[in-house]
């Protein structure tokens, strides 16, 4: 085990995770700032540079604790350093696949309104100039049993209610989503 940040999910955006930020962690030595994700990224990143040997980061903590959130800081730090958007839109279609698999495997549940109901293991590819060429996302333990039953306050994955809602759409009348049971919860 290498270096371990433990981080408090504040539930509100905070202006420590800016573009301004992600610079001034960019090119800088563990410690010689104050604790971050940035931090922890830039020296994975670093050290994949420097030894040109694979690097992890392993984000963990319990339900509602962030990882999703901080997974997603780390991937913005990689892109913006690993990366120019004038020269390849990987990095931007690595950030932008997120949001789908967001809709696919998260749904509300009491302690948070978009949380990730299954474990990720995302893998970025870098070239020889550390520029982000691609990534591959797995997906494992999906919480299979909120697709026949919620809580109380709870809700199934957010791409179900998205289905229910564009039912009536001709792009999805061969879909037989005619029938859907539909929700007075309005769709993420």
């Amino acid at each position: 085990s290498g270096i371990v940040l433990v981080a408090i999910n504040p539930y509100e955006q905070l202006p420590i995770y800016e573009q301004d930020v992600i610079y001034a962690y960019s090119g800088q030595n563990m410690g010689d700032m104050d604790p971050h994700i940035f931090a922890v990224a830039e020296k994975a990143y670093k050290q994949m540079a420097r030894d040109e040997k694979n690097q992890s980061i392993i984000v963990s903590g319990e339900s509602g604790a962030g990882k999703t959130v901080s997974a997603k800081y780390a991937m913005r730090f990689f892109a913006t350093v690993g990366g120019s958007a004038s020269e390849t839109n990987i990095e931007a279609k690595v950030l932008a696949s997120s949001p789908i698999m967001e809709a696919i495997g998260n749904a509300k549940t009491t302690r948070n309104d978009n949380s990730s109901r299954f474990g990720k293991y995302i893998q970025i590819g870098f070239d020889k100039r550390y520029h982000i060429i691609g990534a591959n996302m797995r997906t494992y333990l999906l919480e299979k049993s909120r697709v026949v039953f919620q809580a109380e306050d709870e809700r199934n994955y957010h791409i179900f209610y998205q289905l229910c809602a564009s039912s009536s759409l001709p792009e999805f009348k061969d879909l037989g989503l005619s029938k859907c049971w539909h929700t007075p919860v309005p769709c993420w």
